[in-house]
């Protein structure tokens, strides 16, 4: 290794969690490690505009966002790698996290690897993500006010995202592989009863259609094989969020899901580890619920540190 180093608290994961756990574990002269990650920034390095994060009127882009928050962790003196974590021991504390090129230990360890949304897999869905193509309609549905809309999917999630765009929507169509929906039945009641939602049963999103902004999918019937296009200008996929768990199964108490299990706080199953942000919450998934839980797990590891005499 080129490097190796030991500090109080070591961050696994960027994005808003990760950046303001940083924020708060710097401006308490922890002099935390961030391991960003390659594709460092979370979900919102996909977002085009971020309109519902408190501080910006105007909006900001979820680059631009992701910047913001790095400069101002770098300022209080965290340190940012942006490589991934490929090991992780939680045999500690101390606990040690390689990356390609570093080692480190730390007392603390802070996880906030995020979730990643579910895709249907088309090389024209990713094409015109933010172009249309989303997995978040909290975060883009009001960017297609009065337009028509679908989203993909059967279950609770999807239900909560079609009532939540018929808010903005002219029209929201429901498309489902099946003939009856996974939801739970008050979703299902509430969406099936809803004026402004219509459902495609049988059906799988074949194509998304259009060159610079979604103009309508394509799909195709499950049973008999045959295809119509459904216009519409915005395309929300609601098959799930796969959490970024994989370096600590086996080491931390994860649910069925394999989200992160927490109490206290941001407390795992391991002492000195927490957890915030996507990885740990299945429900809310949203940028400002993410950095407040960076603040908690920064000052969960800062007051865990002092209660063993390490801060």
């Amino acid at each position: 290794m080129a490097e190796s180093e030991h500090r109080r608290v070591l961050i696994v994961g960027s994005g808003p969690a990760g950046y303001t756990a940083a924020i708060y574990a710097a401006r308490a002269e922890l002099e935390p490690v961030v391991v960003a990650g390659l594709q460092f920034g979370g979900q919102l390095m996909l977002t085009t505009d971020v309109e519902n994060y408190p501080g910006f009127p105007d909006g900001v882009t979820g680059p631009e966002m992701m910047e913001l928050f790095q400069k101002q962790a770098e300022r209080f003196g965290a340190k940012v790698l942006l490589e991934d974590a490929t090991e992780v021991s939680l045999d500690g504390p101390p606990f040690r996290v390689k990356t390609a090129s570093a080692e480190f230990s730390a007392d603390a360890l802070i996880v906030a690897t995020g979730a990643s949304a579910k895709w249907i897999g088309l090389e024209s869905e990713q094409r015109l993500q933010n172009r249309g193509v989303s997995a978040c309609a909290t975060c883009d549905g009001a960017l297609f006010r009065g337009k028509p809309m679908a989203v993909v999917g059967g279950g609770d999630t999807a239900m909560e995202e079609a009532l939540f765009l018929t808010r903005f929507a002219s029209q929201v169509t429901v498309i489902h592989r099946r003939d009856s929906l996974r939801a739970s039945k008050i979703m299902q009641e509430r969406a099936l009863d809803h004026e402004k939602i219509d459902f495609a049963w049988n059906s799988v999103v074949d194509e998304v259609l259009g060159e610079e902004f979604v103009t309508g999918v394509r799909l195709r019937d499950v049973a008999g094989g045959g295809t119509r296009e459904l216009p519409v200008e915005a395309l929300f996929v609601a098959i799930g969020h796969e959490p970024n768990t994989a370096l600590f199964r086996g080491g931390l108490d994860l649910d069925p899901a394999g989200y992160i299990r927490v109490e206290r706080g941001t407390r795992t199953s391991v002492e000195g580890v927490f957890a915030c942000g996507d990885v740990m919450d299945p429900t809310y998934r949203q940028a400002v619920t993410a950095a407040g839980s960076g603040c908690m797990a920064a000052i969960d590891a800062e007051r865990w540190l002092a209660e063993q005499g390490l801060a």
